[in-house]
Formats: structure tokens, sequence, C-alpha cells
């Protein structure tokens, strides 16, 4: 379906607004679709970004605010993200070697057989994509990274 048709808008001031409320509109659209799966786990497409972040350390230690820069959503309260998280026993913590003030964050045994259950739903959901050809997520993916360097 167009934009049109799921916003009932028939005409868009220009063809900039009718792209800006296209990207609002997907985005929101995508992030339903994922919370679905993420829903039966009981987690947040947040918990979800941190526990990929921490699997990606291989298990070394990272700091919040280090995982905090790696956020996909950059409003994220990390500090309350891990405590949900070390409350279900996916993530543990431990004192930094180098920091008395700061802490540590590890996947537990527990977080990495979540994502390796999460792992197939989320290949399935990112398969919505293949509509498109790798062409044409590349260059879509260029145009998305081109827009945000205009604000810089």
């Amino acid at each position: 379906m167009s934009i049109e048709t799921d916003i009932k808008q028939k005409k868009f001031r220009s063809a900039y607004q009718r792209l800006a409320l296209n990207l609002v509109y997907t985005s929101n659209w995508l992030e339903y679709k994922q919370l679905e799966i993420f829903k039966e786990y009981d987690i947040t497409s947040q918990q979800y970004n941190v526990l990929r972040i921490l699997r990606g350390q291989q298990s070394n230690p990272i700091k919040v605010s280090d995982i905090t820069e790696r956020m996909l959503d950059k409003n994220s309260n990390t500090s309350r993200l891990v405590d949900k998280l070390l409350a279900k026993n996916l993530a543990k913590r431990s004192s930094c070697a180098n920091d008395r003030r700061a802490v540590d964050v590890l996947i537990t045994e527990e977080g990495l057989q979540l994502l390796k259950e999460l792992d197939p739903l989320v290949a399935e959901w990112e398969n919505r994509f293949n509509v498109i050809t790798i062409e044409e997520a590349d260059q879509i993916s260029s145009l998305l990274d081109k827009l945000r360097e205009s604000d810089h």
C-alpha cells in the first residue's frame, strides 16, 4: 500500500513532506512488527539491542556508557535497561577494574540462550526486506546515511 492509502491523505505539501511522513510511518511500522517478536519473550527492542551489544563483546565486559554510545535509540536510559536485564538474569555486572565509579556489564548464559532463540525469528523479520534487491537496499541505506549527514 502507498503512504497515501495507509494514512488516508491524498496530497502532500511536497515530495519532501511525503518522504518525511513515509519514513516516520515506516519506522513505526517496522518497530511494531519487531515488538510482536519480543513481546512473547518479555523484552523490549531496546533491551534486545543491549543484549546484542553485550554478545558482540564476546565475553569482554563493557561499561554502561559505552553501551549507550552503541544504542540504536539514543534516547534510551541505558542504566535502566541494564537493570532490567540484570533482574531477568540476562546480564550481570562487575566492578570496573580501571574506574571504581564505573560498572562493567556482561551477558549471561541465559542472555546468550535468549538471543539464540530470537536469532531465527529476527532473521525471519528481516526477510521482509527481500522485496527489494540488494542494490536497492544499499542505495536506500546510502540515502538514509546522506540524510543524517545533513545534520552535521
